[in-house]
Parts: structure tokens; C-alpha cells; sequence
């Protein structure tokens, strides 16, 4: 239950992130959250998916470049509810990149944490919460 509540609040924290670009010396964030970052390579795609999915949550890099692909990309091979999760945070993601410099953007990103925080309630009913 605790864990939950952080997660959650990682996400509200995360909702409230400037949206400004990153500074381009910045790449070693989303390097941090690849799959060989301490993943077994043959560990199932939704144990990685909850993995990567935990990282991005705790290191507040859900909307940095290739983050949601890569969570999208070893989601599409999970079990239904984990792969329409990971369908469901992909579209929250384009439309919230869609949105850049619009007036409605801060609430496609808040969108955007709000698929994270339910992906993250699938990856706990299907007991893969315990990984990250």
C-alpha cells in the first residue's frame, strides 16, 4: 500500500514538471532506464515492462525521449491487460507530444502520469509490482 502511494505521488509529482525541452547533456537519463539496466535478458517481457515502467516512475523520466517506447516496445509482448496498458500510456504520450506549446499540453502530460499510475496498478494486480 505505501509503495502505491509513492508511486502515485511520483506521478502527481511528476504531472507538475516544467515541460521545457532538456538540455541536450542530458542523455544519460534515458540511457538509465534501457532494458540491459540490470534487466536478465530473459526475464518476461511483463516483469521488464513493470521494471522499466517503476524506473521511469521513481527517476521522473516518463516523458523523456524513448522512455515510453521502450516501455511500449516489451509491453506489446505481455499478457492482454499489461499490453493494453502499455497501448494506453503510448497514445496518452503522442497526444501530450501533439500538444507541445499548446495551451491544453499541461494536461495531456498530467495524462500522461495518469496512464503511468494505471499501468502501474496492472503491473501490481498481476503481482509483477515487486520488481525495480
Amino acid at each position: 500500500m505505501l509503495r502505491s502511494l509513492a508511486t502515485v505521488g511520483l506521478l502527481i509529482i511528476l504531472a507538475g514538471c516544467t515541460t521545457e525541452d532538456p538540455p541536450a547533456a542530458e542523455p544519460a537519463i534515458v540511457a538509465a532506464t534501457s532494458p540491459s539496466a540490470g534487466i536478465p535478458p530473459n526475464d518476461p517481457s511483463g516483469t521488464t515492462t513493470c521494471h522499466l515502467l517503476a524506473q521511469a516512475v521513481l527517476n521522473a523520466t516518463l516523458m523523456d525521449p524513448g522512455t515510453v517506447d521502450q516501455i511500449v516496445a516489451t509491453g506489446s509482448t505481455a499478457d492482454a491487460p499489461l499490453a493494453e496498458a502499455a497501448h494506453r500510456l503510448a497514445t496518452t504520450y503522442a497526444t501530450a507530444l501533439a500538444a507541445k506549446g499548446r495551451d491544453d499540453e499541461p494536461e495531456m502530460i498530467a495524462a500522461v502520469s495518469a496512464a503511468g499510475a494505471e499501468m502501474t496498478t496492472v503491473c501490481q494486480d498481476s503481482g509483477l509490482d515487486t520488481v525495480g
